[in-house]
């Protein structure tokens, strides 16, 4: 079975997100410094199989482009031509940051925790990453 995964993409951080083998629960994974995610992709790939790889989507509330959606564009045409055997599918990422927030808040975990960016961002990729697997069932 493979994996489906899912990057919430940041100028700085990335988190990511990964559902199990049978593509059912979406887990937070880890987050990683955004200038090392082409190597961390490459190692994951060679370790796990992933079929389908989800990306956050920068928009706003009318639909229009943010100041993040340029760098995402430049990350969809690196990881194209970096990976080419595999499938990228954007998804909607509005609110994902406040909804993570509200979770964590939700799930009991301290201030300090809270405070740690990279965790808000691996959540945030679980939600891309559950949106999407409810979009889809």
């Amino acid at each position: 079975m493979s994996r489906i995964l899912a990057i919430d993409y940041g100028a700085k951080r990335t988190g990511l997100a990964v559902t199990d083998p049978l593509g059912i629960i979406a887990t937070p994974l880890d987050y990683i410094q955004t200038h090392e995610l082409e190597n961390f992709l490459k190692d994951y790939f060679q370790r796990e199989t992933v079929d389908k790889v989800i990306l956050g989507k920068p928009s706003k509330l009318d639909g229009s482009d943010t100041n993040a959606t340029s760098l995402v564009q430049a990350f969809i045409n690196r990881f194209k031509k970096v990976f080419p055997n595999k499938e990228l599918i954007l998804h909607d990422e509005r609110f994902t940051s406040k909804m993570a927030l509200d979770a964590m808040i939700a799930g009991g975990m301290k201030k300090k925790g809270r405070q740690e960016k990279g965790n808000i961002d691996k959540v945030s990729a679980t939600i891309i990453l559950q949106s999407y697997l409810e979009s889809n069932s």
